[in-house]
This record gives structure tokens, C-alpha cells and sequence, in this order.
């Protein structure tokens, strides 16, 4: 006789009566959730599951599907997959590597041999992926010893894979089928290949571009946008990866287990320590040619801006030239005459919570030589006061200001073109977990703001989660549009710092409750993290950029 019981379904708020060992796809299928979009995933007392899940036991159970960060997670996951089969069909004996996110899409290159792939090879991938598609092929889970697994991509030719299992040392491994087909992608995937019928693949620099849904109207692909400069700095690191033989975290985890990440850390930093001062040397010579003399540094939440800024200054003095703060902090205007976002509430990050005329004013008259008044922003009243601060720029002087609208030209708009030097920073990882499996810089950030909200602001995990879709919202609106308007670029990722950020973080995030929402993401962060092996964090230098978020830094915050 079969065990029945109900399961909480909180898409419709009510019980559902169940019959143990259905599956979550069985449950659904059987109920008339309001929903353009069908479910792809689902959470089970908060934690992220696949629709094959069988349900033995009464749980609280949601359904997710593309509209959700989670959900599209696992479509684009799915879609890898079918791209990965569609090149192995077409190509034998290639090797595709997904590389990153970029321009709303993923930038993939097929190393076929040396041959470079044509636009009619992308079409027939793109076709085949269709045909794919069309037959709606499921996607066959499997759970085996890790020693099998590890002989089936063996015989894949898929040797970064195999270099991962062998180093995390788990003794089952869940892998994927899709028509004998096997692959690893670290969470779970839809169900069958007949739920991807929204896609694109196109020409994309040296190789393709993977373009999921577009998350504002998932029912269409989403739209190319301009990023050169972004790509071109994540080749550069790429490159640097390739140079050190570190091209995926097994490799990695190999390099900790044979002692070798002292030269690891060394390197990383030095490329650090290198581009900082490149960077710097542009500014120089443009400020000594009468130019670049308002330095603006923009990224998004935990880039690593402010270290930045800091090393930046030491580097301009080396060059003879003496660095300025302004925090564009002390430019908001009253709290009472803040901006509102659509639920009413405050929105500091909106480019109208800050003076313009009064910021503009002020940098116009610094640059003319005079002193002026500086205000100072009160956080506690929520007024802006004037304490008799003053400034006045000597001819060797730069001003650098750091804040989320510095590559915004709407901050700046009476400032003149050549007196300005737009910097973008953010933490383009570059590190991939295989080559099917990317590291994704929001991923990245969110791990580095969870060590430091818990370091240094007393900000558990979950309030941390619970508050970055606001932040990436205002990313979205407010940084990332402009990112294409620097002169110059800085990826403030270190090869190594997952390694040592794992120490520090999956502490933290071990104690999110159980019972609320964002446990689901300390559980995927948590599963993350665990394909890195821990290293210590004793050799990183006091300067390092990674000492914001862990503590030990020689510089003031």
C-alpha cells in the first residue's frame, strides 16, 4: 500500500495530497498553477531540487520556473548541454569551452584542430541544437561511484572534469545523460530538451555566442549588447590562466594539494600590482598633456573599489602626482527630497539622489584653481551640512571619486570630455569550474559581500542575501549600462581567492535557517564552494585587494 500524505504547494497556497514516491514532475503536471511559463525546478523546504525528485514525506514544495533566478540557472545549464552534443556531433573530437557571461549571453569557443569556425558552422549548430529540441530528449540523471563517472569522461576526452573529481575526493558523483551523452553541470537541468525552445547561437569575436531567454520577456532571446571592452579584458585574464596552466578549478585544487600556491598568490597579485600601475601610467601621461583631471571609478557591489582607489593613489604618486579624495556620498541631497522607487521606498542608488548642480558646480570651480566649500552628508539626520571643509586643487593635483555613477555621463555632463578618466572595476572571474562550467561573477561578488557584511557590519548571510536582488537591480539600472564608457578596465578577481574565501564563507552560510527563503541560496553557494579546496590565507600580502572582504588589510577604511 502506498504512503499518502500532503505536501504545502505555495504557488497555489494550499495542500495537495500526495502518494509517496511521485515525483515532482508528477505533482505538477496534475495541477493548474497560473503560470505563462512552466516549472523547470523546484525548491523543497527551500532548497533547489530537480522536477525527478520523489516525494516521500510532507514538505513544502514551490515550483520555479524561467521567470526565476533559479530557474533560468537551469535552463541556460540545459541549453549548455545541448550545445555540447550538437558539437559533438557535428565536430568529433573537438573541444568546446563555455568561457564566461557577456552581452546577455555566454561566449563559447570550439577548439576544432586549429580551424576556426565559420558562420555556416555556427548556423548548422544552431540547427542541429533545433532538431535537438524538437525531439524533446530528456535529460537521464544519474547517481554513481565517482571512480565510474570519472572512466566515462575519461573516455569523453573531457580531462578537466576528470581532473576535478579526482581532486574533491567525493565517492558518489550526480551526472547527466542526454542520449548516451554524458555530462556534469553541478546543479540540476530541465527535464527534457523540448522546454529550450527559446535560444539563439551567433558569431561572436573568435568564436559563438550562447543567447538564453532574455529575463525581462523570456519568450523571445535575448538581445546582443556592445561589451568589446569587456571581452577583451576577460581574454586578457583567460590568457594569464592558460600561461600559469590553471584553465579550470581541478587544475587549481592540483596546484593547493602540491604546495604550489605561494607562486600562485604571487603571480596573481603581481598582475594586479601590474595593471594598477599601467592604469595609472595612462593617467599620467593624459594629465600631463592637460587632461584626466577627475579620475571616476565605477563597479558594481563588492569589485573591490575602494582597495582599488587606494593602490591606484599610491601608483599616481610614483608618477609625481598628488592624488584627491571627494566622496560622492556627501553630494545626496536631504533625505527628504530622495527619489522613491516603485514600492515607495527611498532609492539611494538612483543618480537623483545625489546634487548634480551643486556636484558639478563644485568640480567646475576646482578645476578653475578656486577653493571651495565642501559639504558634508549627515547619514543619521539625512541632511547635508557645512562644516567649513574646504578644498583647493594644486596644479600636480587629480581628483579621484569612487561611486556607482562614475561611468555615467549624466554625473558629469558640465565637465569637459578630456578633464575626465573613467575607470570600471568589477570581479571578472575567469577561473572556469570545467570546461562546461563557468565561475559567475555575480556568484564572485556575492560570496566576497557575505565574508565582509559578517567580517566587519555584523550582517548575517541572510540579510546579505536577502538584499542582493536589490542591489543587482540597481546594478542593472544604474552601473552595468555604462560599463562600455571606461578608458580603462580592471579585473579586481585573483585566480586563487574562491580557495581561500571558502574558509571564510561556508561557516557563515552553514547557519542560515532552514526555515526561510534564502536558505535555498546559501545551499547552492554552499554546494558551490564545495569544489574548491581550502587554502589558507597567510600568504596573501596586507595590500591585497581580497583583504577588503577578509579583514588584515594595511589600508583604512
Amino acid at each position: 500500500m502506498k504512503h499518502k500524505f500532503y505536501i504545502y504547494c505555495t504557488n497555489t497556497a494550499s495542500k495537495i495530497a500526495v502518494e509517496g514516491g511521485e515525483t515532482l514532475l508528477d505533482i505538477y503536471n496534475r495541477l493548474d498553477i497560473p503560470s505563462e511559463y512552466p516549472a523547470v525546478t523546484a525548491r523543497v523546504n527551500h532548497k533547489s531540487e530537480s522536477l525527478d525528485y520523489h516525494v516521500y514525506n510532507p514538505c513544502d514544495v514551490e515550483f520555479v520556473d524561467i521567470t526565476d533566478p533559479s530557474g533560468m540557472r537551469a535552463y541556460v545549464r540545459s541549453l549548455c548541454f545541448v550545445l555540447y552534443k550538437a558539437t559533438a556531433e557535428l565536430h568529433p573530437g573537438s573541444r568546446l569551452r563555455i568561457e564566461h557571461s557577456i552581452s546577455h549571453g555566454n561566449y563559447c569557443v570550439l577548439k576544432n584542430g586549429g580551424t576556426p569556425l565559420t558562420d555556416e558552422d555556427i548556423k548548422a549548430i544552431k540547427q542541429r541544437m533545433q532538431e535537438i529540441v524538437a525531439e524533446d530528449i530528456p535529460f537521464e540523471h544519474k547517481l554513481a561511484h565517482t571512480e565510474e563517472v570519472i572512466e566515462i569522461f575519461r573516455k569523453q576526452n573531457m580531462l578537466e572534469k576528470v581532473a576535478l573529481l579526482e581532486s574533491i575526493g567525493d565517492l558518489y558523483t550526480n551526472y547527466y545523460l542526454l542520449d548516451g551523452l554524458a555530462d556534469i553541470y553541478y546543479s540540476w537541468l530541465v527535464p527534457s530538451t523540448g522546454y529550450l525552445s527559446v535560444f539563439d547561437l551567433v558569431p561572436y569575436s573568435d568564436g559563438m555566442l550562447l543567447l538564453p531567454p532574455d529575463t525581462a520577456t523570456p519568450s523571445r532571446p535575448a538581445s546582443i549588447i556592445n561589451q568589446q571592452k569587456m571581452l577583451r579584458a576577460f581574454g586578457e585574464y583567460i590568457a594569464f590562466n592558460h600561461i600559469v596552466g590553471l584553465d579550470g578549478v581541478g587544475k587549481l585544487n592540483s596546484a593547493i594539494e602540491e604546495n604550489r600556491a605561494t607562486e600562485l598568490i604571487q603571480v596573481a597579485e603581481a598582475l594586479h600590482e601590474k595593471k594598477i600601475a599601467q592604469i595609472a601610467e595612462e593617467i599620467a601621461t593624459r594629465f600631463k598633456n592637460g587632461g584626466a583631471r577627475i579620475v571616476l571609478i565605477s563597479g558594481p557591489s563588492s569589485s573591490g573599489k575602494t582597495t582599488f582607489s587606494k593602490r591606484l593613489s599610491i601608483q599616481l604618486m610614483t608618477s609625481l602626482i598628488t592624488p584627491a579624495a571627494i566622496s560622492l556620498d556627501d553630494y545626496f541631497v536631504n533625505r527628504k527630497d530622495t527619489p522613491r522607487d516603485e514600492n515607495g521606498d527611498y532609492d539611494y542608488e538612483s543618480l537623483y539622489a545625489l546634487d548634480l548642480e551643486r556636484f558639478n558646480s563644485d568640480l567646475n570651480r576646482l578645476l578653475a584653481g578656486e577653493r571651495v566649500a565642501l559639504p558634508t552628508y549627515d547619514f543619521k539626520s539625512g541632511t547635508r551640512i557645512e562644516t567649513g571643509r574646504t578644498m583647493q586643487l594644486t596644479p600636480n593635483t587629480v581628483l579621484i571619486m569612487e561611486g556607482i555613477h562614475g561611468l555615467n555621463p549624466d554625473l558629469t555632463p558640465h565637465i569637459p570630455e578630456h578633464q575626465k578618466f573613467r575607470i570600471y572595476v568589477s570581479a571578472l572571474t575567469s577561473l572556469s569550474i570545467d570546461d562546461h562550467s563557468w565561475v559567475p561573477t555575480t556568484d564572485n561578488r556575492l560570496l566576497r559581500r557575505i565574508v565582509r557584511d559578517a567580517q566587519s557590519r555584523g550582517c548575517s548571510a541572510k540579510d546579505t542575501i536577502a538584499r542582493w536582488k536589490s542591489v543587482r537591480k540597481g546594478e542593472d539600472r544604474w552601473i552595468f549600462p555604462y560599463q562600455e564608457n571606461a578608458d580603462a578596465m580592471f579585473n579586481s578577481s585573483l585566480i586563487f581567492e574562491l580557495s581561500v574565501i571558502r574558509n571564510y564563507a561556508t561557516p557563515i552560510l552553514r547557519v542560515v535557517p532552514r526555515n526561510c527563503p534564502e536558505y535555498a541560496e546559501a545551499a547552492r553557494l554552499l554546494s558551490f564552494l564545495h569544489y574548491f579546496l581550502p587554502l589558507p590565507e597567510n600568504e596573501i600580502p596586507p595590500t591585497s585587494l581580497l583583504r577588503e572582504f577578509l579583514g588584515g588589510s594595511s589600508f583604512r577604511y
